[in-house]
């Protein structure tokens, strides 16, 4: 009985494996599609940020451990600060230059572009694409229908559509703001896989803290903003695809966020639990 959960566990994994798969195969063609024979070159960057993390995957698994889960997170750690820091610059920078309520305005989230907004926005999508690949050679997935490879296929199709048709960029720069809660996602898993694991430890209760801080602020409050902007602003998008496809994107992205809180409420007790049952 037990074998036959276990066979069909695999095959399940292998069908929603091979379609993801074939996704990723179907975006590398367009992209390369669109560089070779539009001469959009500067989605270069988009293959930039593929061979920069591939790169970083390759150091931390010559020089650091050949573990797969820990080299995926160690790499996803390095795109979470470099995008947060990225977002955090190109804001700060825009806001010297003008006033958060121009920043916001729908002409400029819908058809602006912010300075460097369009390069950091394509380095991101190529790590998107790195990842997706990493996590399906290495099968670092589960369940049928994995919600990290969903997460990666909506921001691709959202993230290169937009990138094709030069419209909300600066939108989808928000959405990257909740990378700052990445970062300690990914902090939390890389610490207990080194073993630091004490939940009276300071460096446990810090990182806890800072990540309920920024999974409310960074990111449920970035994307319920987002959302809240798309449905008030709607009338002024006009009978294009880009409200249907962003208010898509955002819906998915909410309901990953809620079952990503549902997962770290039951963690943190888990922790909460350990530490009772020490004292």
């Amino acid at each position: 009985m037990a074998r036959g959960e276990g066979q069909s566990s695999r095959g399940n994994n292998n069908n929603s494996g091979a379609f993801f798969l074939a996704t990723l195969l179907l975006w590398f063609v367009s992209v390369a599609f669109e560089i070779a024979f539009n001469a959009r070159t500067e989605l270069l960057s988009v293959v930039a940020g593929c061979c920069f993390y591939q790169m970083a995957n390759w150091v931390v698994r010559y020089f650091v451990t050949k573990d797969p889960v820990f080299v995926n997170t160690a790499v996803s750690l390095i795109h979470s600060s470099i995008a947060s820091f990225s977002v955090l610059f190109i804001l700060v920078n825009q806001w010297k230059m003008t006033s958060l309520e121009h920043m916001f305005e729908h002409a400029q989230l819908f058809s602006g572009m912010w300075s460097g907004a369009y390069q950091a926005l394509c380095f991101s999508c190529g790590y998107f694409a790195y990842d997706q690949l990493d996590m399906l050679l290495y099968r670092l997935y589960n369940g049928y229908i994995p919600a990290i490879l969903v997460h990666h296929l909506i921001l691709l199709v959202c993230f290169t559509l937009a990138l094709y048709r030069n419209v909300t960029i600066n939108y989808l720069m928000l959405t990257l703001i909740c990378e700052f809660h990445s970062i300690f996602l990914h902090v939390r898993k890389v610490r207990r896989m080194v073993g630091v694991r004490d939940p009276k430890s300071k460096v446990v209760r810090a990182e806890w803290t800072l990540s309920w801080i920024f999974f409310f602020t960074a990111r449920l409050g970035s994307h319920i903003f987002i959302t809240i902007k798309l449905i008030k602003d709607a009338n002024k998008f006009g009978r294009g695809v880009e409200l249907p496809l962003a208010l898509f994107g955002m819906v998915g992205m909410n309901l990953l966020n809620v079952f990503l809180g549902r997962d770290l409420f039951i963690a943190y007790k888990r922790e909460l639990h350990q530490q009772n049952h020490q004292d």
